[in-house]
Order: C-alpha cells, then structure tokens, then sequence
C-alpha cells in the first residue's frame, strides 16, 4: 500500500502520464492526500480576504487561520480542489472517492491553543493559535474498508476538532499521519524538484536520522516534506520519496528510485 501526497496544482503542473500512472500502481492500493495552497489564497484573495503567513522560530512559514481563512479553506480543498482530482481520475478509470478530512472523522486534530512566532524584528512572540491544529488521530479503518472495497481515497487536510471546529493541517504531514495510521508501506511526496537539493544537489538517499540531523539546514517549502517524511517512518512506514511529479510516470519511476530522494529507516 502506498499513500501519494500531491499539491494542489496537480491539475496544471503534474506530468500527463501521472493519472495513468496512479492507475498502474492503484492495484496495490493508493491513499491520496492532495494539498492547494496556493488556490486557497488566490480564491481568499479574490473573496477580498487578505491572507496573513507567520513564521515559526524554526523557520517554518504557514499560514494564519482565523475563522474566515478557515471557512475558505474547507471551501477550496475539499470542494473545488477534492472534486477536481476525483474527477480526473474517475475520467481515467480509477474509481475515486473524494474525502475531507471532517467526513468519518479521518483526521482528527487539536486545536492549537497559542502559536509562536518570529515577528519582522526577529523577536519571538505568542498568538492566538486560529484554527490550526496538530493531528491527534486518524481513522484508519474507515480509509482501510474504502481501499478494501476496490475505491481509491482521495483526501483534502481539513481536520475536525475535540469541539467539531474545522482546522487547517498542513498537507504533508497530514499525508504522513495518515500512511502511518494505515501501515502504508511507502509514502511518496510528489514536488515540482527532484527531491531534496542541498547546494544545488540532489540528495538521494538519507537514513531517518541523518533525514532529522539535516531538518534545521533545509529551506522553505522543503522542510515540511522531510519533516513529514521523517514522522512517517517513526510511525512505520517502511520508506519514504520525495519526487518530481513533473516528469514521465513520476510515481513508477520514484518506486524504482529513479532520480528522487529515498528516506529509509
């Protein structure tokens, strides 16, 4: 079993052969976990909704989720988005399920409380968290009884809260939760790189700790992909790739360690 995260722009930027690559590949069982960040600020953006980004004292940039953001959020991934991938892959044959992370309570999260971050000075201060959370759970069974029955899961990383508020998780580590939950053998983060470049180089093949030891060198964008890679394999999974999904059959080829990053245990 594999979990395949993508980003949101899957629609634009994934290579052609991609769905028909799933398909190859969705015999052993795929879970999808889609991100789309990028459309969730252009539709705010357009709705008049200015979007604020924060910065964690360990460099990680995110994205500050008030109740409106929030909203909005739920609104582009798991309508516009979700259903965009589900149709494409239904239009190829792949019989896909579209699923927040809200429905059957799949990913279940806790909201955080207070958030810190490095303001334009670089002093550290605390705020109020949003709607943020930290995933506590996942139900596996109900992903595992999809995939049983011959359906392709295809996930948007809106979480509910202990108070049924919806949060905003962040996509790949949501992707990582998920594959650990359901023991995936394999995760695979699919990027716009090859992997992760380090001095302009491609980095193929890192064990889980030196994937931790490297964490507080890798820059923005990157970071959560190995964050998350890292996270998996201490929940089980067996091995973790972080691709290009720009080029011929990106996830065959990522399996048969073909030019990408291979984090193992």
């Amino acid at each position: 079993m594999i979990t395949i995260k993508i980003g949101g722009s899957i629609v634009d930027n994934l290579h052609p052969t991609t769905i028909a690559d799933i398909k190859k590949v969705s015999q052993q069982g795929v879970i999808l976990v889609h991100g789309g960040a990028k459309q969730v600020t252009q539709i705010s953006e357009a709705l008049g909704k200015k979007q604020k980004f924060i910065v964690s004292p360990s460099g990680i940039k995110s994205r500050f989720t008030d109740q409106e953001t929030v909203e909005i959020f739920t609104m582009v991934m798991s309508g516009k988005i979700n259903k965009t991938i589900v149709r494409m892959l239904q239009k190829n044959g792949i019989n896909a399920v579209g699923l927040s992370g809200i429905d059957g309570q799949i990913l279940q999260a806790d909201r955080k409380k207070k958030l810190i971050v490095v303001n334009e000075k670089g002093r550290k201060m605390a705020i109020d968290g949003g709607y943020t959370g930290k995933i506590r759970e996942v139900n596996a069974s109900l992903i595992k009884s999809i995939l049983d029955q011959g359906y392709t899961p295809v996930i948007s990383p809106v979480a509910i809260s202990e108070e049924y508020d919806f949060l905003n998780v962040d996509g790949d580590r949501a992707a990582a939760y998920v594959a650990g939950k359901v023991k995936a053998d394999r995760i695979l983060f699919l990027t716009n790189v090859d992997g992760l470049l380090m001095d302009n180089k491609l980095v193929k093949n890192l064990s889980l700790s030196e994937a931790k030891e490297m964490l507080p060198k890798i820059g923005h964008g990157m970071e959560k992909k190995v964050l998350a890679a890292t996270e998996s394999l201490e929940m089980g999974v067996n091995e973790a790739l972080i691709a290009n999904g720009q080029k011929e059959n990106p996830i065959s080829s990522a399996l048969s360690h073909d030019n990408c990053t291979v984090i193992t245990k």
